[in-house]
């Protein structure tokens, strides 16, 4: 079937949730410890230091021997600075007060079992350096989403000053009646960058509109509520929000962007995409 398009409502950052994502506090420790150590099988966790002097100057921030497991959503005080992901030569740059707040979520993005990896460690398996410093005194929050999003939502958080164009790891959601029969279909997120869906709370699975090439997710008929019931989608935004933060539900998927490449899926009759051909790249 196919339905919409959906206007999404921001829930909040997801470090405004922090409590409640991990309601029994953190784990301290002088160096990062990794998911294994703090028995967190997967999904994310959020490390958090605080800087020990100013940084005046964009000062390289990284962690060595590729010692990310897999990718790393870095922000000071609370404001998203960039990603690091493993296997790449991302560079990033920051700049802080002395005491500001360092944090960086790490998601698990699957376990490679094979050949020299059957032992893939996840989260920072080596203490980042900032510049020439090595950061200590950590504070991990694993973190428990799919029970956030299955039993606290909706919450009603204070009204916090957000930017125009949020960035770095958001919640947003809505809800929507099916007035006609419930079928299966395919969820469409133009625009959107990379992420986790929900749908009633059911954890449907990543996006990575980016980087592609598949572009929708299959939503089994079960998980939708017939007439009369209202359904909910959350999205957990790891990177960058749309201008128009909508979705759509296809009646048939776009798997192959590749074969999609001047494809513009019009959210509706008087909008026009201004997306870019996406650029594609092995992983």
């Amino acid at each position: 079937m196919m339905l919409g398009p959906l206007t999404l409502h921001l829930d909040g950052y997801l470090l405004d949730f922090l409590h409640l994502l991990c309601p029994q506090g953190p784990i301290h420790s002088i160096l990062p410890m990794t998911f294994e150590a703090v028995k967190q099988d997967r999904g994310f966790m959020l490390y958090r230091t605080y800087l020990t002097h100013t940084v005046f100057e964009p000062t390289q921030f990284w962690v060595p021997n590729n010692g990310i497991h897999d990718r790393a959503y870095v922000m000071v005080d609370g404001v998203f600075q960039g990603v690091l992901e493993r296997n790449t030569k991302h560079r990033l740059f920051l700049t802080g007060k002395m005491g500001a707040k360092l944090d960086i979520l790490l998601e698990n993005m699957g376990r490679l079992s094979f050949g020299s990896n059957y032992s893939d460690f996840k989260g920072l398996l080596q203490a980042p350096i900032l510049g020439q410093t090595i950061l200590t005194q950590w504070l991990m929050f694993p973190l428990k989403v799919d029970k956030l999003v299955k039993w606290s939502f909706p919450l009603q958080l204070l009204k916090n000053s957000h930017p125009q164009t949020p960035s770095g790891p958001i919640f947003y959601s809505t809800t929507f009646p099916i007035l006609d029969s419930v079928r299966d279909t395919f969820l469409f997120l133009p625009g959107w960058t990379k992420g986790q869906v929900w749908i009633n709370g059911f954890n449907l699975g990543r996006y990575w509109t980016k980087r592609g090439p598949q572009q929708t997710l299959y939503v089994p008929k079960p998980l939708l509520f017939p007439r009369g019931v209202l359904n909910k989608i959350t999205l957990l935004e790891l990177e960058n929000v749309p201008p128009q933060p909508q979705i759509q539900f296809l009646d048939s998927p776009i798997l192959n962007s590749t074969l999609h490449r001047t494809y513009i899926y019009s959210l509706s009759a008087d909008t026009r995409s201004d997306s870019e051909p996406m650029e594609l790249s092995g992983h």
